[in-house]
């Protein structure tokens, strides 16, 4: 199966989940989502997947927090969107996606070995 994990290159999450695929010899690609941004469809897809655009978004981080106030409140798919594209650091990291389609969101071990069937 093949796994893509979806993140930023500097986070300590994304690399503990990539640490974790390769210490099991899980075949994956990294993308960072700055170096290369998502598609709209891609984000609507992920939101769609991981149960709306409030639960796919970090709201404890410090570029949430420093956000102007109507920023805060998107009322469209269009401006999550676009909030999403000029901030991709708001999206929860990782977002691992498998070529069956499924799409999770977040790193622990537990949830890795159950995702891939190890241990």
């Amino acid at each position: 199966m093949a796994t893509t994990l979806y993140g930023l290159k500097n986070c300590d999450t994304c690399r503990k989940a990539r640490k974790w695929l390769d210490r099991f010899g899980v075949e994956h690609r990294f993308v960072d989502y700055r170096d290369e941004p998502r598609t709209p469809e891609e984000l609507v897809g992920w939101k769609e997947a991981l149960g709306g655009w409030g639960a796919m978004t970090n709201k404890s981080s410090t570029t949430w927090r420093q956000l102007p106030d109507h920023r805060r409140v998107p009322g469209s798919d269009a401006e999550w969107k676009l909030l999403l594209r000029e901030y991709p650091q708001l999206v929860r990291r990782p977002v691992v996606v498998t070529d069956d389609g499924a799409v999770t969101q977040g790193f622990s071990d537990n949830a890795f070995k159950k995702r891939f069937g190890v241990g």
